[in-house]
């Protein structure tokens, strides 16, 4: 269970910091992060906010795509991850700017590594999945892809709302929306023997 609680925890706020890195970079956010900033301009409140009223609306999507009863254990994953987004932006980086292309470039990397690692770590726990990720999973399940393209097909449907929305998208999304899903892929197969591993100790 300590492993479990570990790696759950730990991803969760690994995601929060991985996620405000990339908006900082202002190279463009993933679609996800995109549509938030987006709603949180346009209509007010945090971003962390938006993750979870948007995760509220995304986990009865999940169960009309599972054709199951929606996941409201899952609230606490939202606000989780949400509280770690407005930690880290609002507490700890609001204050550092990224002004020169490198420092993005390099910001912008180290997020999106950071994402696809506290995915691949806290998918690990059997608690509720976040919804953007379970909403991946459903995909997954129901019609038999692999995890990568699910989460491509994810990434892709939010970054059509964030446009709409005016999100903050440039060449970072489109990055983001590609490689998010192969780099979860790559991380998964190490996390999940070394969480294996843990747990037989």
């Amino acid at each position: 269970m300590k492993t479990k609680i570990s790696f759950y925890t730990i991803g969760l706020i690994l995601i929060g910091l991985g996620v405000v890195l990339t908006i900082k970079a202002d190279l463009g956010a993933g679609a996800w992060d995109a549509l938030n900033v987006g709603l949180s301009k346009t209509i007010g409140f945090t971003v962390g906010s938006w993750v979870i009223i948007v995760g509220i609306i995304l986990i009865f999507v999940n169960a009309l795509i599972q054709h199951a009863k929606p996941k409201f254990l899952a609230l606490m994953t939202l606000f989780l991850i949400g509280f770690s987004v407005d930690f880290w932006m609002i507490f700890v980086l609001r204050n550092i700017e990224f002004n020169t292309l490198g420092p993005q470039i390099l910001a912008l990397v180290g997020g999106i590594l950071l994402i696809a690692f506290g995915v691949s770590l806290y998918l690990q726990s059997t608690f509720p999945a976040n919804p953007i990720d379970q909403l991946m999973l459903s995909l997954h399940e129901r019609f038999h892809m692999n995890l990568m393209v699910a989460k491509t097909i994810t990434e892709l449907f939010a970054l059509l709302l964030a446009f709409l929305l005016s999100g903050p998208i440039g060449v970072g999304t489109i990055i983001i929306t590609f490689l998010i899903g192969p780099i979860i892929q790559l991380f998964n197969g190490p996390v999940s023997k070394r969480f294996e591993a843990l747990s037989k100790k």
